[in-house]
């Protein structure tokens, strides 16, 4: 991807007000991107480093889409989606991807992400879907079963390969830790973090289309009801592709226009990333005011007495 001079802009504020009294303040980094890599626009630092979670997963994805996988096992959107998707463990998402598991004639036992607390299997974790996905690329490609987790495995080296292509940098330069789950998770500059989802909304090609497709199109199997990513992409109708991460990591594409967002609140604090992204959504004509209000009710409006509020906003570069 094209580097030029650092570019950087005063950083966003949280506020949590208790009936209009600042009582805690979170700070947040942001930047917007196009496919060349390019900064639009940045609040904050665009080269700042952070591992970018578990919005990863759409671009994990895309070993079991660009293997032709797939095809070969007969999967719907709404399975894609759920490979992509941080799902709650409901009986309906726990399905899904024992659906998936079933094409391979593979068995739930196969999964090797933790069984959650209070729960009876690894279907119910919120990273199974993407946990089947990896397996049934396995399968195809008549890798091991065993070890797929491991930076070293031929899939996790795979989902490096595409994701090192679309960032235009060498494979060897990432630098990866394992995720909550176990697989690896990748550091990452919020510059290159939106221009994979600016790759990802653009529709420029196949493989990413599909991906993104499934998500818009079955949002409730990427978070569920009542989380952001499922409201905000069921409200825009297809406008949006979102995907969170742990630790304050927020990723947004508009679809069709090859622009990705980024955010990262410095604390880790999920309420935060979501007043920063429905703030720079609206002010960036992404989401329209009512869909901006209807979103903002749920997400900053904590309860009768506390609600949330953004101060600061996007530079143009």
């Amino acid at each position: 991807m094209s580097r030029g001079k650092r570019v950087q802009a005063p950083q966003i504020e949280v506020n949590l007000l208790r009936e209009g009294l600042k009582e805690s303040t979170h700070y947040a980094e942001a930047v917007v991107c196009d496919t060349k890599g390019r900064v639009l626009s940045v609040a904050g630092d665009a080269e700042s480093s952070a591992f970018i979670r578990s919005a990863l997963k759409p671009f994990q994805a895309l070993a079991i889409v660009g293997t032709g996988g797939v095809s070969s096992y007969k999967l719907s959107d709404r399975d894609l989606a759920v490979i992509c998707g941080s799902h709650q463990g409901t009986k309906e998402h726990a399905r899904q991807v024992f659906r998936i598991l079933w094409q391979a004639e593979l068995e739930p036992n196969s999964l090797q992400c933790p069984v959650p607390h209070g729960k009876g299997s690894a279907l119910e974790h919120n990273c199974s879907g993407k946990h089947a996905g990896m397996l049934l690329t396995c399968q195809h490609c008549n890798w091991s079963l065993s070890g797929y987790m491991d930076k070293s495995h031929p899939v996790q080296q795979l989902i490096l390969k595409k994701i090192a292509e679309l960032l235009h940098m060498p494979p060897q330069e990432f630098i990866g830790a394992k995720d909550d789950c176990g697989v690896p998770t990748y550091l990452m500059q919020l510059s290159q973090m939106a221009t994979l989802y600016a790759h990802l909304a653009s529709g420029d090609r196949l493989d990413l289309e599909r991906v993104s497709r499934a998500m818009t199109h079955h949002p409730a199997m990427v978070s569920g009801e009542g989380g952001f990513d499922t409201e905000l992409m069921r409200l825009s109708e297809g406008e949006i592709v979102s995907k969170s991460g742990a630790e304050g990591i927020q990723c947004i594409g508009r679809v069709g226009e090859g622009l990705g967002l980024a955010i990262k609140v410095k604390d880790g604090a999920k309420r935060a990333k979501y007043a920063v992204a429905l703030d720079l959504l609206t002010r960036l004509g992404w989401i329209s005011p009512a869909v901006s209000d209807v979103l903002s009710e749920q997400f900053l409006s904590l309860c009768a007495y506390k609600r949330l509020d953004v101060v600061g906003e996007l530079s143009f570069v």
